[in-house]
């Protein structure tokens, strides 16, 4: 992996880190996503006219590839919640993260990447920290907990999450391959928009968009800037790597959210979770070296 898209990867899990600490810190968490999808189009409309890199629609079968990605990132982040709202913060996170174990297969098979053996391991090492991260205490059982009951809704939402962002991760890759990662990355976030405008349309969050705006407008404002950088390093790091690589890289953002969650949320840091985060600190070194 390039020294380059290694830096881009990372610069992306950082500013990822923040705008979910810009989340955590909302009211209303969808209205508020919503919202900052409003300023980060808003912004990257507005400063099409000064980019250096000339504008040009897509094709067809370009504008189809960023439909899929679009449609697979809204359907993780529903099935998200939806695991969310019946099942344990331990149970699902480390679940949702399944798609780091369908990725390198689609993209060694699909895609005809290739891998080293430092590269597999460290994406094994990311996968063994990302899983971790949540855990309670060092235990067999602990680590199976969240496979315990596969037939529950909670379970089968998180797991369908963590497939369906694999899903979307081949559309992202193949499609910044033939069309600039610039230009792909603004119709993704305009088509994730319309989607999460129409969810908005439903009674239940009408009232709360006038709201939230008015509560948090100045992190609104600052959520523009750092979803787009978080979107467009992260896209440009993918084309310049194979997406075997990339998608875990980007989970130093686990190492960033363990850090602010430390430095500026006060929240308590157990050995587990820290150590969990330097595992996957180790495993991005490994890929980056292989």
């Amino acid at each position: 992996m390039s020294t380059l898209a290694f830096t881009l990867i990372v610069i992306s899990a950082v500013m990822h880190a923040l705008w979910n600490l810009l989340v955590k810190r909302s009211r209303h968490k969808t209205v508020f996503i919503w919202w900052m999808f409003v300023a980060s189009s808003s912004l990257f409309t507005l400063t099409i006219p000064f980019l250096p890199e000339r504008f040009r629609w897509p094709d067809p079968a370009t504008l189809l590839l960023v439909t899929a990605g679009a449609v697979c990132f809204v359907l993780y982040h529903l099935l998200n919640g939806r695991a969310y709202r019946g099942g344990d913060l331990s149970v699902v996170y480390p679940l949702s993260q399944t798609s780091m174990v369908y990725v390198p297969i689609w993209g060694m098979s699909i895609l005809g990447e290739r891998l080293t053996m430092p590269g597999i391991a460290g994406i094994l090492l990311v996968i063994l920290g990302a899983f971790s991260v949540q855990m309670e205490r060092l235990s067999l059982a602990e680590f199976l907990r969240p496979f315990r009951n596969l037939g529950s809704p909670t379970v089968r939402n998180a797991l369908a999450a963590g497939f369906i962002y694999s899903l979307g991760s081949i559309a992202e890759k193949v499609g910044v391959r033939d069309y600039t990662p610039l230009y792909f990355t603004y119709f993704l976030v305009l088509i994730m928009l319309g989607l999460m405008s129409v969810n908005l349309l439903r009674p239940c969050y009408r009232p709360l968009i006038v709201a939230e705006f008015r509560e948090h407008w100045p992190l609104i404002l600052v959520s523009g800037p750092v979803m787009m950088a978080s979107f467009l390093t992260f896209r440009y790091g993918l084309n310049l790597s194979p997406m075997s690589y990339a998608v875990p890289v980007r989970q130093v953002s686990i190492l960033m959210g363990v850090l602010i969650g430390i430095l500026f949320l006060g929240e308590s840091c157990g050995r587990i979770r820290l150590g969990a985060a330097l595992v996957i600190l180790a495993g991005a070194i490994m890929i980056r070296l292989g």
